[in-house]
């Protein structure tokens, strides 16, 4: 049997390996015998370690969704003093690392249908609490499943176009173009919690949003219930501005 260590050795030398060829030769470059042969070792460790290609692409897809989660909580501001500017910084930041590393990037998006590592959950709570803090502050214009679809949609298909794009035609306003229309999309011109102002969604979002997974005031029934009534409430939403 090998020792733990010594896997997590040669698990992570292979991972390595894998992703520089990737980003140097694309998909069609990571071969199990090419990895193996970069990452000094025989291809059936890469069978023994990972079962096949597809469980070494899911642990590159795991490999990047780590470094990008590194570099989104260096920038992470645990009480942002302007949550749309956050909103903003986080999407900026997705994008970035969609353009600049457009094959490890691929991969991830590839494989988050099937991947539930730590690291990606991670980096879905980090989007989910942008968009509490969003409804929190009476800023929301829509549920919070549905800002975070967009958010994600906006994101990824604004780095698929621009890799689809010929290099002498792309144009780095259809980053800010796209991204402007995510905000305008998801959030309000300014935040309200009055119903009185703009109708019941915008305060049922801000109170969904504060409540606390637990209180002693409700019962578990009664939060249920009232977590009910506000999700119904919130996803009244108004049509988005023209």
């Amino acid at each position: 049997m090998v020792p733990r260590d010594t896997a997590d050795t040669s698990r992570h030398r292979i991972v390595e390996a894998a992703v520089e060829l990737l980003e140097s030769g694309g998909p069609d470059a990571v071969s199990t015998r090419a990895v193996a042969a970069a990452a000094g070792m025989q291809p059936p460790a890469i069978y023994r370690l990972f079962g096949d290609k597809e469980g070494l692409l899911e642990a590159v897809a795991e490999h990047g969704y780590a470094q990008f989660l590194h570099s989104k909580r260096e920038q992470l501001d645990p009480a942002p003093e302007d949550p749309v500017e956050e909103l903003r910084r986080g999407w900026d930041l997705v994008v970035e690392f969609g353009v600049t590393r457009p094959e490890l990037f691929a991969v991830m998006n590839r494989a988050t249908g099937r991947t539930s590592d730590a690291a990606h959950r991670a980096g879905l709570e980090i989007l989910r609490g942008r968009v509490r803090r969003l409804a929190a502050g009476g800023w929301l214009r829509v549920g919070e499943d549905l800002a975070a679809q967009i958010i994600q949609a906006t994101g990824q298909g604004a780095v698929i176009t621009w890799h689809a794009t010929p290099a002498e035609r792309r144009d780095p306003a259809l980053l800010s173009i796209l991204r402007e229309s995510m905000v305008t999309a998801v959030t309000l011109d300014e935040p309200t919690l009055s119903p009185a102002q703009s109708g019941p969604a915008p305060a049922a979002r801000a109170l969904r949003a504060a409540l606390p997974d637990d209180t002693d005031v409700l019962s578990g029934a009664e939060q249920r219930l009232l977590l009910e009534w506000l999700t119904r409430l919130a996803d009244d939403s108004p049509a988005p501005r023209s």
